[in-house]
């Protein structure tokens, strides 16, 4: 329960002590932050955390004739300040709070151990804004001013997460998004659903990059979208996230994984081998991963079951290629951003095949992906081909439907 303080009348020289005290701790504030690397932020008149060492508690003020105090969500309404400091037993802490009794204010001390908790659940909670597109609701917030900077830089949960597919253009679209000043994208693939789930979301979210609260934070891990148990993870994580699916033509995908997999493996067998139970009656084998994935409805409905369509943004990984911008408008306006990606960044490469980019508008460098980006793909008979783009056919048209987005393979 808070601690309450009333009025009184304080010595005069109780008061000079008090302000000094409150220097001393601003002083050692200060000097921790910059000791431990702390970033404190500050949102409108009011300073924020950023993180917590185990030294130290938060220090949470909240103006008791203010509705909304105990909810962090509301924070910008009620509460006046939540900062680090010494912890509560000592002298320092004790003379802060007594300087406040005029105040009318309320003290709540938290634990470092609990707050580590809140902090992933605060960060749940601003995933809820009334249903507000996230890029939205904090614009509608002026930024402070004089020695009030609206920064706040820490490590957040993914606000989306692009889930697939592999070799669908996943790479090229993360490297796109990071161009907008709004978004920040993590580095190498985290695989935390399937791979690092029992590390914990502490652990997950120190894999994220570092954001202000304006900026929304995406990662990307293909193996999520063809994973049945990961849906009910991430939605147990927050119901909110936004969800990304990049989608190739299946066969074209198939064959594009398939090429990857004999540049690490020479020794691997034909396609035809892998891709046929009998190749004589061209049976397909559903149960090889390369083509498993393509079966992409069976996959998505795996999600459905956890998220509703509207949270799940499709990319057409063709178009992803033939025009980037029109595609990057379309997720920009999915995650709520003022679209700032447009053709100006963008440049074919008639060599790879594939578009190159400008990393600033003005930039005369040109940057290209990776050297596998465009690798070639090993003669395929037209016959199996035929044979591939068959099988898949009907799921492909039970996606169209699902959807309601035609994405053209023949």
């Amino acid at each position: 329960m808070p601690k309450k303080f009333h009025n009184s009348t304080l010595h005069p020289l109780r008061k000079i002590w008090f302000i000094a005290s409150i220097m001393i701790s601003c002083i050692f504030i200060t000097i921790c932050s910059l000791i431990l690397g702390i970033q404190p932020g500050v949102y409108r008149a009011m300073e924020i955390k950023g993180f917590q060492d185990s030294e130290f508690s938060t220090l949470d003020l909240s103006d008791d004739t203010k509705p909304g105090n105990n909810s962090l969500l509301r924070a910008r309404h009620g509460r006046y300040l939540h900062t680090l400091v010494p912890r509560e037993e000592t002298i320092i802490s004790h003379a802060a709070l007594k300087f406040m009794a005029d105040k009318h204010l309320n003290a709540n001390f938290t634990p470092v151990s609990e707050l580590q908790k809140s902090d992933h659940r605060t960060f749940v909670d601003e995933l809820n804004l009334t249903g507000e597109k996230r890029g939205e609701k904090l614009s509608k917030y002026p930024s402070s001013s004089g020695s009030f900077k609206r920064y706040n830089v820490t490590r957040r949960l993914p606000y989306a997460i692009i889930i697939g597919v592999k070799k669908g253009g996943t790479r090229a679209l993360l490297e796109y998004l990071r161009l907008h000043p709004k978004i920040k994208a993590t580095g190498p693939e985290p695989h935390f659903f399937d791979d690092n789930y029992e590390k914990g979301l502490e652990w997950y979210r120190q894999q994220m990059p570092s954001s202000r609260r304006d900026q929304l934070t995406i990662e990307k891990t293909p193996s999520y979208f063809v994973t049945k148990e990961i849906p009910d993870k991430v939605y147990k994580m927050s119901k909110r996230t936004k969800l990304i699916v990049v989608l190739r033509d299946p066969v074209t995908r198939a064959i594009s994984d398939y090429a990857q997999l004999a540049d690490r493996r020479p020794d691997v067998k034909s396609f035809v081998e892998l891709a046929f139970i009998d190749n004589r009656t061209k049976i397909v084998d559903t149960s090889w991963a390369i083509i498993k994935i393509g079966i992409y409805i069976k996959h998505l409905v795996n999600w459905l079951e956890y998220f509703p369509l509207k949270q799940i943004h499709f990319v057409s990984g063709e178009n992803l290629i033939k025009d980037p911008a029109h595609e990057l408008r379309l997720v920009q306006e999915f995650l709520g951003l003022e679209p700032m990606i447009d053709n100006s960044y963008f440049t074919f490469n008639s060599t790879k095949g594939f578009p190159c980019f400008r990393k600033q508008v003005n930039s005369s460098h040109i940057h290209c992906l990776n050297r596998d980006k465009g690798r070639s793909h090993p003669a395929i008979d037209p016959s199996v081909i035929k044979r591939l783009r068959d099988f898949y056919k009907p799921f492909n048209s039970r996606l169209y439907q699902i959807t309601g987005q035609n994405f053209g393979w023949t």
